[in-house]
């Protein structure tokens, strides 16, 4: 079976449903972008518009059939997981994306979606994943800066949303969100390049450290982007565990997460095999984002693996790690 382990959905249903409850969400401004959507949350800066690739289901599964993947994963889009928003109102809006994203699985199976949790909140975010969880889904995607710009994953306030993962194996898929916290990035299409880079980067790398990775080892936590730029950066990581070992180990943790193949380059790829293992590896494109690889299969061919590690990565993992 080849699966695509990361991609975004956004069900038209969703953006239809939005419209309706509107009034429902206080705290949400909704901006009419011809038939599309963008945000504002708690009067925050507006999103970009929901773009047609993330609902087009039909364009989506040609792709599919053209790139023979057989399943995708999919989250939601970040920019619309609303953690801004206060607490309830957060919860309730994770709540109504999950219910239409659900929908469009059961409707389509070749979708295996992931939760939306409403991260402002640790003791909500536990609740809505169980109520996920118990709707089949798999996991939870979730945004590297929780509460909005600046947030951290490793808040303690989160601690219930990381023993729920743990306590039900979860998939947790972390994900850079649109702003990295650098403003340098916004030129040069840097935000994409090198901004979602250090965003990750800086948010695994907390987790790492606050020895949440191997403290929730049952939770299966997914480095988006190839892992950022953990495995390049290991001997310092190492370095700084060395100076100070009440941190989280750095090398356990690298062993114990799994990563996608969005590196572009078939040397990094083997790196990051080399680095992790090729057993932690799963084939992803980021659809339908042009930063991502949506022609994912070729980088697992052109990168020297056996057949054994091509068929894991292909879909293989995927399959295990997502229960199919």
């Amino acid at each position: 079976m080849i699966i695509d382990c990361h991609a975004h959905l956004v069900p038209p249903s969703l953006l239809d449903a939005i419209r309706a409850d509107a009034g429902k969400f206080p705290s949400v401004r909704l901006i009419e972008d011809g038939a599309s959507l963008g945000f504002s949350f708690a009067g925050g800066k507006p999103t970009r518009p929901v773009s047609k690739p993330l609902s087009d289901i039909a364009a989506r599964l040609k792709w599919m059939d053209e790139q023979k993947i057989e399943r995708q994963i999919v989250g939601g889009w970040l920019d619309m997981f609303g953690n801004e928003l206060p607490a309830e109102e957060g919860a309730a809006w994770a709540r109504l994306a999950n219910a239409h994203l659900a929908a469009a699985a059961k409707a389509e199976p070749r979708f295996i979606p992931l939760a939306s949790v409403p991260l402002q909140d640790g003791r909500l975010a536990a609740e809505v994943l169980r109520e996920a969880h118990a709707a089949g889904f798999r996991g939870a995607m979730i945004g590297t800066q929780p509460k909005g710009k600046g947030g951290v994953l490793d808040d303690p306030t989160l601690t219930p949303f990381w023993e729920a993962a743990d306590e039900l194996g979860a998939a947790v898929f972390i994900h850079p969100v649109f702003e990295s916290g650098d403003d340098r990035v916004h030129d040069y299409g840097m935000a994409n390049a090198v901004g979602r880079i250090t965003d990750t980067l800086i948010a695994l790398s907390r987790l790492i450290y606050a020895g949440h990775v191997t403290r929730y080892g049952k939770a299966k936590i997914v480095a988006g982007i190839g892992g950022a730029a953990l495995p390049y950066i290991v001997g310092r990581l190492r370095r700084n565990y060395a100076l100070d070992k009440s941190l989280g180990d750095p090398d356990a943790a690298l062993a114990a997460l799994y990563y996608d193949t969005i590196v572009q380059d078939p040397r990094t790829l083997r790196y990051l095999a080399d680095m992790v293992g090729a057993e932690r590896i799963m084939m992803g494109s980021d659809m339908p984002f042009p930063i991502g690889d949506l022609a994912p299969l070729n980088i697992v061919a052109q990168t020297a693996f056996s057949d054994a590690e091509r068929a894991s990565i292909n879909g293989g993992l995927a399959q295990r790690l997502f229960g199919l």
